[in-house]
């Protein structure tokens, strides 16, 4: 992901100053801890462990109107901010983290929970590159420019289509959905309702080159511009 940010900050222009933070300080003492970026990054992650910081940090800079981006996790966890801040699900969650949650917006696929009830974990992961179909007049097409795309992958967990009716109604736009099994693979907000608030399930920071620096990062830097 840094090597990324350097390839689109030359690109663009600017000298980059990034500024780490523990999503467990956000957790204990609250906004304040995020201070006043120029954008907002939740990368690749796992886990209970800091989550609900990177939720409160997807949710601040949804409200704020703050440029984000979601990487992987960071787009699963934007999900849960929206699901619980814009459609009143205070429970919602991952299942990864919370298995009694009566609004799983992101979970195991059936046939991939089969097997990891029986802790067979060989199989379950979506790996390597997907194809996928991008939506016209989205943030993602105008990235992109064109509709067909294709990300590595390395992840379990899948945007949980059972609620994608709720979603859309209230605002948030699946921009991109895989070839293969009509998965979620890229979430936005409108930019009549935010700047730059896009989430993608795959890595783009794996294809990014010196040279040739990835679209996404371009297009989140010059929004944080």
């Amino acid at each position: 992901m840094l090597d990324a940010l350097d390839h689109s900050s030359w690109t663009v222009g600017v000298n980059l100053k990034i500024n780490w933070i523990n999503a467990e300080n956000v957790e204990k003492n609250g906004l304040s801890v995020l201070g006043n970026p120029d954008g907002i990054i939740v990368p690749i992650g796992w886990g209970k462990r800091g989550a609900e910081g990177m939720i409160t940090a997807a949710g601040f800079a949804r409200e704020r109107k703050i440029p984000y981006l979601g990487l992987c996790y960071g787009l699963q966890l934007a999900v849960v901010s929206f699901a619980r801040d814009r459609l009143g699900w205070k429970d919602a969650n991952t299942s990864e983290n919370d298995l009694k949650t009566n609004h799983d917006v992101v979970h195991l696929m059936p046939h991939q929970k089969k097997y990891m009830d029986h802790r067979a974990y060989g199989g379950t992961m979506r790996l390597g590159g997907w194809d996928a179909i991008v939506k016209k007049n989205t943030i993602a097409y105008d990235i992109y420019k064109t509709t067909d795309t294709s990300e590595r992958h390395r992840h379990r967990w899948e945007f949980n289509d059972k609620f994608t009716k709720e979603f859309e109604k209230n605002g948030l736009v699946i921009s991109a959905r895989s070839k293969i099994e009509n998965l979620c693979e890229i979430i936005e907000l409108p930019k009549r309702d935010h700047p730059f608030y896009f989430g993608i399930q795959g890595h783009p920071e794996y294809k990014s080159r010196p040279l040739k620096p990835h679209p996404i990062f371009v297009a989140f830097l010059n929004a944080c511009l």
